[in-house]
């Protein structure tokens, strides 16, 4: 598949996640809820995660920005319902990495959809508007009470 090929899929996956959200919502209950925002262009977003028994169970988003800010946390709330913890938080490494132009382990995750934001780092200034939601995780995660 050549370079042009696979951008142009790329931008498909992206733009299916942005006007096909998964995990589009509000949880009842207790929750992990996390706001962040982007200052620079405007993305907005709230995680809630649930956690039990060291998984997330649970992981859901609302939010108004731009198509990757709301694709990268469509595909990140699909990536980690059912990861422990920890396996939730080094995804969000890996992404981290991935987002920095670093080189990190593709055999420890199938990153699956999220692959597809790989070019976001041609974009220096739009970085900030994938890794948001991943933020908000690893706030989410890092700051919850033990369990």
């Amino acid at each position: 598949m050549s370079s042009r090929d696979l951008d142009t899929l790329y931008r498909q996956v992206i733009m299916d996640h942005y006007k096909n959200p998964r995990n589009r919502g509000e949880l009842d209950g207790d929750s992990l809820t996390v706001n962040l925002n982007n200052p620079t262009c405007g993305d907005r977003v709230q995680v809630q995660m649930k956690v039990k028994n060291g998984k997330v169970s649970e992981a859901v988003f609302t939010g108004e920005g731009c198509s990757i800010s709301l694709a990268s946390a469509s595909m990140m709330t699909q990536a980690i319902k059912g990861l422990p913890v920890e396996q939730a938080l080094t995804l969000s490494q890996i992404f981290s990495d991935m987002m920095q132009g670093k080189d990190y382990d593709e055999d420890m995750f199938d990153l699956g959809d999220i692959e597809a934001l790989s070019g976001v780092t041609k974009f220096p200034a739009r970085i900030k508007c994938a890794t948001l939601a991943w933020k908000a995780l690893e706030q989410g995660l890092n700051d919850k009470p033990s369990s």
